[in-house]
């Protein structure tokens, strides 16, 4: 389970027992334990088996794959799916491969909701760069409507492994995945994933590419 998890867990559960000894009566602490029991089973974190050979790119959240399609950037076509996360999947980050992370955009915004297109751009948003294998894909942790915190525990420099916990957005939110324009695709549109364990796409290192910002030029569904 993540930290946060046993913070406002253990916190609503001490409420509880306050109310009960403060009224003498149980039933005050019904909705503090109610609200415990989901902070409880929200921030778990369950192990995966993250699959393993060359060029894998696994999905770095839980949730359904809500778009894929085709975005022109100046660095030619790239493809960008995205993921969405309701309030009852895992919201734990991971790593889509191994290598290092090479950039770190954090950027401030609305919180619209993460179903609606314009929150790739508007929203709270923390744009992450691995670099491995000669290629590079970027994942972007999107804030939702009722996401008030992103978390990345990782820098600039740091080695991480394909599937490895690298942070985490509380409650409902999004991912947006940037890979290069010719990688093989494993989902579409409508499949769920589980993140460090489901294969979005297989990449070559001879399909190397340095993936741009997501803000894209201009995209097409496919």
């Amino acid at each position: 389970m993540v930290r946060d998890g046993y913070l406002y867990g253990l916190g609503l559960l001490a409420v509880a027992g306050a109310l009960v000894w403060w009224t003498g009566g149980w039933w005050w602490a019904i909705v503090p334990l109610l609200l415990a029991a989901f902070f409880l089973w929200f921030f778990r974190d369950p192990e995966r088996a993250v699959p393993a050979g060359a060029g894998l790119v696994v999905s770095p959240a839980d949730g359904l794959v809500t778009s894929v399609t085709s975005v022109s950037t100046p660095a030619g076509e790239k493809l960008k799916l995205s993921v969405f996360l309701s309030v009852f999947d895992v919201h734990v980050n991971r790593s889509p491969i191994a290598g290092v992370v090479s950039g770190v955009d954090y950027q401030k915004g609305l919180y619209l909701n993460a179903m609606n297109p314009d929150s790739a751009d508007k929203n709270e948003q923390n744009a992450v760069t691995v670099a491995g294998d000669g290629y590079e894909v970027v994942f972007k942790q999107i804030a939702g409507l009722l996401a008030r915190r992103i978390v990345f525990n990782k820098r600039v420099g740091d080695r991480v492994e394909r599937g490895e916990r690298v942070g985490l957005i509380k409650f409902g939110s999004r991912v947006d995945i940037l890979l290069p324009g010719d990688a093989t695709l494993s989902v579409k549109k409508g499949d769920r994933v589980k993140g460090g364990a489901s294969v979005l796409a297989t990449l070559a290192p001879a399909l190397a590419g340095a993936a741009e910002p997501i803000a894209a030029v201009g995209e097409k569904r496919i």
